[in-house]
């Protein structure tokens, strides 16, 4: 706003005074800068010889072409004041003399006044650089007396209070030279006292003080920096000349293994040092470590192992960049640190299998290395054989042992083993390794043949063909190859003093029993003979059975009717009375079987005449009695005829012819055949005799199984107790029953027929596949139980 103010009246000045008379006249004033506001220069109305009452009349102005209004005049006084602020070197920064030139303007008349106001300089300003800091650079290799100029410090102050003076810090290389210009001021110069040592001292710092004339006196400051230049004059050098540094095998390739350090008095490209690694012989640690130019710095490049090298002797080289490079050398010791990193290793050197069951303790199997690359515990190893199993790890010196027998062996029932051996060293963490050695077991014949039982029977149908296999012998040997290579003999023994080889023979590899003669139930039912098995083994072993035959009944022989009706061709008549009653007895029929069991079985039936129901004949007992009364119809002669069968397949069977005359009484009865059974009577004679039969007959065969077979037989609760053994059983109301194995057979009689004769059994026992038949106190059969129909036979 001044400025444009102020060109408005500078412009209105300039038509004022061309119009004005030439009669103005100049006021100088001179006034001190940076004097207060309000501080008076002059009183223009004194000096202007004006009337104090007219300047407000008139107008009085002051006018100024500067921007800024330093001066203004009080009207009621006259008095010219400072209005403003005023700076000598903002005003006139490089003028020696320096003044403000000023109009003061009145109207009516109009006339104007030259005032020239010469300010006066303060020592307000002290001495200063353009820059705070300066840098000089001098060769280490500088000589003695050389100059070097320095910058002038600049005051905006003039005359007295400009710089008239320079100062140095104190050092022992440099000196000061100031020289006086006039007008021109003062210069400095830097002197070089003592020759330089950049290694000693790179940078020299020193204060340069610029001092003007006023009083008080005022200085600047100028921070000197004087680089050394260098050059090389110096080696490289190693912090150390041996390094010695340890680095795990398993380091990853970046890995930091060291830093190299060396240094270089010298600077710039004379001190700059680049590291390598010096290649001796086939040695190039370069393939394996990578080494920073320029930091020293050494990391893992290559994969490292402890086994194959444990440590590497390396050399290095620093070497500076100078014109002339300068370098030295060290000695670099990377010592590899082992890691668990290898797992044993189990070699078997000798393995002697197969080994014989029979081996003793102690026996060697095989031999064992244990081996592990790498080093100190990690290294040391300990091995021991896995699970339970008959052999163990036996120790002959360091990582070297043997497998040898530590229990019974049995091939019969493990005939190989995979024993599994493992290794596991002291590292941290442990590793350890597996190794299965397979171990056979080789057969010795230390088992002997065995029979599935020490005694077997044998049931062989009579009258089988001659060269028939009755059974076939098998023994078996859990040994192997010729050790269970099995021949079979039949024993020295006889049979009725019969040689046993005379009646048998028997194969000796397949064990089948051929008879050499057709076998009859009536002359032999049992005999019995041992058969020798024995193995191929060295010595032989050899085991024995007993082979007990059972000759079993056919039905070869018919029933033979006993005596009175026995004569073949002899009339046969019984008489009876008329008046004889109902179940009169008439005759007895007796009749005997040879063979045995069903095939012995008798049963006696009236064949003719037909459609007759006078007679009746007891089933089991044959006899013969009147069914009812005589009536006057009836003949007085009945030819009757009787037949015996018996209960074999096919069943045999007799006949008898009997005629019966009908008497008018008893008196006229006389016949010799005829016998009628008497209640008080205990038994007929031949009851006897059938009884003394059966009990020899049972006697006999129980004599011949006595060593076999312990026989007991109870009945309870109506159920019949089931053995092996044939038996045959008396019962206390007259019956009698034949057991045999899971088999009983049940015969009663009637207490009225206690005295009739009693039809045995002469075998020990019936056919397998036989009926269990009850003969009740009737004339009936009644079957109890079927059994199979296929004849068993056993081999």
């Amino acid at each position: 706003m001044y400025q444009g103010r102020g060109h408005i009246v500078w412009i209105y000045l300039v038509v004022f005074l061309c119009l004005c008379e030439p009669s103005a006249t100049q006021l100088s004033y001179s006034i001190a800068e940076e004097v207060n506001k309000g501080t008076v220069v002059g009183n223009i109305a004194k000096d202007l010889n004006l009337n104090v009452n007219e300047l407000q009349s008139r107008d009085l102005r002051v006018v100024s072409s500067h921007s800024k209004k330093y001066f203004d005049v009080n009207l009621r006084t006259g008095n010219l004041f400072v209005d403003e602020r005023i700076d000598r070197e903002e005003l006139c920064a490089h003028l020696v003399k320096c003044s403000l030139k000023i109009q003061a303007v009145l109207s009516d008349p109009m006339t104007a006044h030259r005032i020239e106001v010469i300010i006066l300089d303060i020592n307000d300003n002290s001495p200063a650089f353009i820059e705070n800091t300066y840098f000089l650079n001098i060769s280490e290799s500088s000589l003695s007396g050389e100059r070097y100029f320095l910058p002038i410090a600049v005051d905006a102050d003039i005359g007295n209070n400009a710089v008239k003076s320079y100062k140095l810090s104190p050092n022992e290389h440099f000196s000061l030279d100031v020289q006086s210009g006039g007008d021109h001021g003062v210069s400095a110069e830097l002197v070089l006292q003592k020759a330089l040592d950049r290694e000693k001292q790179s940078v020299i710092t020193l204060l340069l003080t610029a001092v003007d004339g006023g009083k008080p006196p005022r200085s600047g400051l100028l921070q000197l920096y004087v680089t050394v230049i260098d050059v090389n004059d110096n080696i490289p050098t190693f912090s150390k000349s041996l390094y010695k540094v340890h680095v795990v095998e398993n380091a990853a390739p970046g890995t930091r293994v060291t830093k190299l350090n060396a240094t270089d008095a010298d600077d710039g490209i004379n001190g700059k040092i680049v590291y390598s690694f010096i290649k001796q012989g086939n040695t190039n640690p370069s393939a394996v470590f990578y080494l920073n130019s320029e930091t020293g710095e050494i990391s893992v490049k290559g994969e490292l192992d402890y086994e194959e090298t444990p440590a590497y002797d390396v050399r290095v080289q620093a070497m500076d960049q100078g014109p002339v490079p300068r370098s030295a050398r060290a000695k670099l010791l990377i010592e590899i640190i082992d890691v668990n990193d290898n797992k044993p290793e189990i070699s078997v050197t000798s393995l002697m299998t197969p080994v014989k069951e029979d081996a003793e303790v102690g026996t060697i199997v095989a031999l064992v290395t244990v081996s592990d690359k790498d080093g100190g515990n990690n290294g040391v190893t300990h091995c021991n054989v896995v699970g339970s199993v008959p052999f163990k790890l036996k120790s002959n010196y360091k990582n070297d042992y043997s497998l040898v027998v530590d229990g019974p062996l049995d091939r019969e029932n493990i005939s190989l083993y995979n024993v599994t051996i493992t290794a596991t060293d002291e590292g941290n963490p442990p590793l350890s390794s597996m190794r299965v050695i397979t171990v056979q077991v080789s057969d010795v014949n230390d088992n002997a043949p065995q029979f599935m039982e020490p005694v077997l029977n044998v049931y062989v149908k009579e009258n089988s063909p001659t060269g028939s296999v009755i059974c076939t012998i098998s023994a078996i040997d859990p040994d192997l190859d010729y050790n269970a290579k099995l021949t079979y003999n039949l024993l020295d023994s006889s049979t009725k003093h019969i040689p046993i080889t005379s009646v048998l023979n028997i194969n000796s590899e397949s064990g089948d029993i051929i008879s050499l003669q057709s076998f009859n139930f009536e002359e032999l039912k049992m005999f019995q003979f041992k058969v020798q098995a024995t193995d191929s083994g060295v010595p032989p072993l050899s085991s024995n059975v007993t082979v007990n035959v059972f000759i079993l009944d056919e039905n070869d022989n018919s029933p033979a009717v006993l005596a009175p009706y026995s004569e073949h061709g002899s009339v046969n008549s019984e008489s009876i009375p008329y008046s004889a009653e109902a179940g009169y007895f008439v005759a007895k029929i007796r009749a005997v079987d040879a063979d045995s069991g069903y095939n012995a079985l008798l049963s006696y039936h009236l064949s003719e005449p037909k459609g007759n129901n006078l007679f009746r004949i007891g089933t089991s007992s044959g006899e013969i009695r009147t069914k009812r009364r005589m009536s006057d119809n009836d003949l007085k002669s009945h030819p009757l005829v009787v037949l015996v069968s018996d209960n074999g397949e096919p069943s045999l069977s007799a006949t008898v012819s009997i005629d019966v005359v009908v008497v008018e009484s008893s008196a006229d009865i006389q016949t010799q055949f005829r016998h009628v059974p008497i209640k008080e009577d205990s038994f007929s004679d031949l009851n006897l005799y059938l009884l003394i039969a059966i009990v020899s007959v049972s006697l006999i065969f129980l004599l011949s199984l006595i060593s076999l077979i312990a026989v007991k037989c109870h009945r309870t609760d109506g159920s019949f107790s089931r053995y092996s053994a044939p038996m045959i059983t008396t019962h206390p109301d007259g019956s009698w029953s034949y057991s045999k194995s899971t088999q009983q057979y049940d015969v009663c009689f009637s207490s009225d027929t206690l005295k009739s004769d009693v039809v045995v059994f002469p075998a020990p026992f019936p056919p397998v596949d036989a009926e269990l038949i009850s003969i009740n106190g009737g004339d009936t059969f009644t079957s109890t139980q079927t059994l199979p129909n296929k004849e068993k036979v056993r081999h």
